[in-house]
């Protein structure tokens, strides 16, 4: 008898420390919505950052393609990456269980989906020469949608940086111990990648961002991917 309850408390213990999972069509739906946002973030501004005139990706940031006669495009990028973002976070909630980050990772991917959005809806004063007739260098005084734009999505990368903090903590917990570890040397690469000095700056910010989505697809197929 004392060996069936010992059996049954670890089996228990085991059912608690299941891998998070994508089962039912509208969970899988919402985190595939997370694994789409990244690939066709990048490759939307991938393109118009190399046809695009006057904009140069050594010296603009993404945020400026946001402006000129083909800003929409940009505008829209970021709204619809956010949005999908958003359905990626509901779909992390019900994928995952009891356990370490089951409310917080959600969470922290809806404040990094919020960014997104707030990213597109208020975008960045011309600067640094884009699009034609912009100053020179940055601007002396920010209009309302400036400063949001300048606040709004660092912030919500932060969040994301966290997330990858807190998934990793859940990753350990449930035996994942190499995911742990490359998902925590993520978050610090995109963190290190997106500090605010000079050197290559814009293309340290693209290449955090394209990694942090890179990460979203690699978790969200991973959810997508196991079973009981």
């Amino acid at each position: 008898m004392a060996t069936d309850i010992t059996s049954r408390n670890t089996s228990a213990r085991s059912d608690d420390r299941r891998s998070a999972r994508a089962t039912d069509p509208l969970t899988r739906a919402l985190v595939a919505a997370g694994a789409a946002a990244g690939p066709l973030f990048v490759v939307v501004a991938s393109v118009q950052a190399v046809t695009r005139e006057g904009f140069d990706l050594t010296r603009h940031p993404l945020s400026l393609l946001s402006l000129g006669d083909r800003g929409w495009v940009q505008i829209a990028n970021f709204i619809v990456a956010g949005v999908l973002m958003l359905a990626f976070a509901i779909g992390t909630r019900r994928s995952l269980g009891a356990g370490p980050g089951h409310r917080s990772a959600p969470v922290l991917f809806g404040v990094y989906a919020a960014g997104l959005i707030l990213g597109g809806a208020f975008t960045a004063d011309p600067a640094l020469g884009f699009p034609a007739g912009a100053p020179a260098g940055y601007p002396t005084e920010l209009t309302v949608h400036g400063i949001v734009h300048a606040i709004a999505p660092p912030l919500s990368f932060l969040a994301f940086v966290a997330a990858t903090f807190v998934v990793a903590r859940r990753f350990s917990w449930e035996g994942h111990r190499a995911a742990a570890v490359w998902t925590r040397v993520v978050g610090v690469a995109c963190f290190v990648l997106t500090l605010p000095f000079d050197l290559w700056m814009s293309v340290r910010l693209f290449l955090g961002v394209a990694l942090a989505f890179a990460w979203i697809a690699a978790y969200a197929f991973a959810l997508l991917r196991r079973r009981h």
